[in-house]
């Protein structure tokens, strides 16, 4: 199955908004892949404003999240792999959703791995099945 954060982060990022809240992705700078600008990472971390107002061209997509925004007044493009978020909350209320860290490893190689076992023909083992009982 698909990982579930992706769809969470959208659906908690447009409640927050709802509410008239400002949303923040806290991220973890030292998965795989993630632009953000050096000086605003903090023990390894980030936490990053996605309101509308602070940032442009904003996507949540399955891969991540990306969007451009200012940082000491120059505008620098985000990259933040779904792996590497851990949690949307509002600003204001401290409400939201912290998620489940991914396995340990290389998360794409295992994304990998699990698209080609569901194109391929699930093993009689993996197969629901009825088996009658006398």
């Amino acid at each position: 199955m698909r990982s579930s954060t992706p769809y969470l982060l959208r659906a908690l990022n447009e409640w927050i908004l709802d509410n008239d809240c400002t949303p923040h992705v806290i991220v973890d700078v030292s998965r795989a892949d993630v632009s953000v600008p050096p000086h605003a990472i903090s023990d390894g971390k980030v936490v990053l404003n996605i309101d509308p107002e602070a940032v442009r061209d904003l996507v949540i997509d399955d891969d991540g999240v990306s969007f451009v925004a200012r940082f000491g007044g120059v505008s620098q493009a985000v990259w933040l792999p779904v792996p590497s978020i851990e949690g949307i909350v509002a600003k204001e209320t401290g409400q939201g959703m912290m998620f489940d860290p991914p396995p340990p490893g290389n998360a794409s190689d295992s994304e990998a791995e699990s698209a080609s076992e569901d194109d391929s023909e699930p093993s009689k083992a993996k197969r629901p099945g009825l088996r009658v009982v006398k």
